[in-house]
């Protein structure tokens, strides 16, 4: 049988962690330097624990309450658990990093200003952040989230642990998500720990998903239902702005296009509308 690795690594990483054994590493003597980490995500955290050993000071400025980033925000608990995030910050501050958060960059002080306050140097890990949309008619109604707000909504109101925490403005009864990655696959999976009906709209093939076969798998196991070679092509909502279904069309697949990808050509007059009170576009982000 196939030996899955990434078991066993995350179970020997899990039982050291569990039961404290993880050593400090020797730290190289100070060099009297000092770098100013921007963004706590694991961009700058990898950063930051990597210059600390090399004996430079860091200061790590995170705009939210917590560190981690997407890792605390975006990722999904039944996904990485905060927990395991939170031990890999205590152990930075072990190290030495120091991390300041509700620190806005670029407000409270600018990068010019960080560097004429002493930092020798500043790394900037502030990640792609800005969701993209489809740019249909209906993308501002009421009951339209990006992944990344809803991801987040979802991570800050415990609202996965449904129907404990029952508060959150997400909750819904039928979540269409659009997208065929893993931020949609972890989307529609999240809906589905709310007790809404998930539904994927993916406008190419199975085969054409840039999601992981393993994150498609389980949402098909937890009953997300998937509309493949399905396209939005308006939202729609009742008098009120809110969201009441998504109109789509069928498409079939014509040539590879510039991802290598065969291109999603629509169907004329093959409209069909998907009952929802909540849509989620998951089309990745750009900084």
């Amino acid at each position: 049988d196939p030996v899955s690795i990434g078991r066993l690594e995350r179970f020997a990483a899990d039982h050291e962690r569990e039961f404290g054994n993880i050593k400090l590493p020797k730290i190289a003597p100070e060099t009297g330097k000092i770098v100013a980490v921007v963004g706590a995500g694991p961009a700058g955290l990898t950063v930051a624990g990597d210059l600390i050993k090399l004996g430079h000071k860091v200061v790590v400025f995170e705009a939210l309450h917590q560190p981690g980033g997407v890792l605390m925000y975006g990722i999904p608990e039944f996904r990485l658990p905060k927990k395991i995030v939170q031990a890999e910050v205590s152990y930075l501050t072990k190290l030495g990093v120091e991390i300041r958060t509700d620190y806005i960059v670029g407000k409270l002080l600018t990068v010019d200003e960080l560097l004429e306050h002493g930092y020798n140097a500043v790394f900037i890990g502030t990640g792609a952040g800005l969701p993209m949309f489809m740019g249909i008619p209906g993308e501002n109604l009421v009951g339209v989230y990006s992944a990344n707000e809803y991801l987040t909504r979802s991570n800050l109101m415990k609202a996965f642990m449904f129907p404990e925490y029952g508060t959150s403005p997400i909750y819904s009864k039928k979540a269409v998500i659009v997208g065929g990655g893993n931020v949609a696959m972890d989307s529609a999976r999240t809906a589905v720990r709310m007790g809404a009906q998930s539904t994927v709209v993916y406008r190419r093939s199975r085969k054409e998903m840039p999601g992981r076969d393993e994150e498609i798998h389980h949402a098909e196991e937890e009953g997300v239902v998937f509309h493949l070679l399905t396209n939005p092509k308006r939202i729609l909502s009742d008098e009120n702005g809110r969201v009441t279904g998504i109109e789509c069309l069928r498409m079939k697949l014509g040539e590879p296009d510039d991802s290598g990808r065969r291109r999603p050509i629509p169907i004329e007059g093959s409209e069909f509308m998907i009952e929802a009170d909540t849509v989620i576009p998951a089309l990745g982000n750009k900084p």
